[in-house]
């Protein structure tokens, strides 16, 4: 192993804190550090923050006195994330880019350039740990429960993890804003990116528009009785309230929120229930497919552990029960959950360790 003073680390810069600290606590600690951009979405509109970020990203890398590279990943991020991502919603599924843009740019596109650079090892401003164990690399996760970003990391693998550092993995998010101001960094009080990066704040139902044809349909309750109308199924997602566009229906006694519980992709229909906790929004358990194992490795048998089934839950509890292709498996949950929704990632810990995740089927 080398070195820390003779080990090249080139750092993905967003232009963001989280970021500019990780190159910032890379450099004190002794590490040959460069930084690199990733242009990620090339179309020219209004909502893209990519130039913006690009000057923040340079004006920290001129401050610290690293080099900063530039590298356009447009295509990847089309063909490997984007594309998917309109697909599932054509197929009426919810998906989650987050995971494939780590997995497909971040820490494969990104990783191979850094490489053909000459670097020995990349680094991000992710709220993850990686740590090595008997010379397999764990993901844990990080310090700061209410930024730990493994469920988006779960794709990643051994090699990926093995030229990986996350500086600030340990270090709580205000702690972190707290050494950038302290280290005169300009952005120590840049707000957090929140969405879908391509997304920007713009309304999500006006940008699916551009890509897909909207095919409106009825909305129905589960005995069939139509309450209303959808613009389209790809539009609305498991557990969704707001707009819906029915409510004070005559027909109906309870006052009672109406939320979506499912979808009839054969015949368009939308389907939606009263009450926040009908029993049509739980499930006990889910079918997960295309499942990732972060030591490579699928469990040869069921086992318990905790998991996720979208982004801001708590760990809940379940039973895994891994199928022989290694690659899909029931999740049996001790307690029923809400809302779980085709297209989102399941992801599997035992304590801080995330294990890996597959896609809710």
């Amino acid at each position: 192993m080398r070195p820390i003073s003779e080990t090249r680390v080139i750092v993905g810069m967003s232009g963001g804190v989280d970021s500019s600290v990780a190159a910032h606590l890379l450099i004190e600690a002794g590490y040959q550090v460069e930084g690199l951009f990733m242009d990620n979405w090339d179309e020219d509109d209004a909502y893209c923050t990519s130039a913006q970020d690009y000057q923040d990203a340079r004006r920290v890398a001129e401050y610290l006195g690293i080099p900063l590279h530039k590298a356009n990943f447009a295509k990847e991020y089309k063909d490997r994330v984007f594309a998917y991502f309109l697909e599932e919603h054509k197929a009426g599924r919810t998906p989650n880019p987050d995971v494939l843009c780590n997995r497909e740019v971040k820490f494969k596109a990104f990783l191979d350039y850094a490489m053909r650079l000459g670097a020995d090892k990349i680094a991000t401003g992710h709220y993850a740990q990686v740590i090595e164990n008997d010379g397999t690399f764990e993901m844990h996760k990080g310090v700061d429960h209410n930024k730990d970003q493994t469920y988006f990391l779960q794709a990643i693998g051994q090699k990926e993890l093995s030229r990986t550092l996350f500086p600030i993995g340990h270090i709580p998010k205000p702690e972190v804003r707290q050494i950038a101001e302290d280290s005169g960094l300009h952005n120590f009080d840049r707000k957090d990116s929140t969405g879908i990066c391509f997304i920007g704040e713009r309304d999500f139902v006006e940008f699916l528009e551009k890509y897909l044809p909207a095919q409106p349909g009825e909305i129905q309750t589960l005995d069939g009785k139509v309450i209303g109308q959808h613009r389209g199924l790809m539009y609305h997602t498991i557990g969704q309230r707001k707009g819906l566009g029915i409510g004070g229906l005559k027909d109906f006694e309870s006052e009672e929120p109406w939320f979506v519980c499912g979808k009839d992709l054969e015949n368009n229909i939308l389907l939606a229930v009263q009450g926040t906790n009908h029993p049509a929004l739980f499930s006990s358990e889910l079918n997960a497919i295309d499942i990732h194992w972060v030591n490579g490795k699928a469990p040869t048998s069921g086992f318990r552990c905790t998991s996720k089934n979208r982004y801001r839950q708590t760990d809940q509890a379940c039973l895994v029960t891994v199928n022989a292709d290694g690659i899909s498996a029931t999740v049996a949950y001790d307690e029923p959950q809400r809302a779980v929704t085709p297209g989102q990632w399941v992801v599997f810990y035992d304590g801080a360790n995330c294990l890996g995740g597959g896609v809710i089927a």
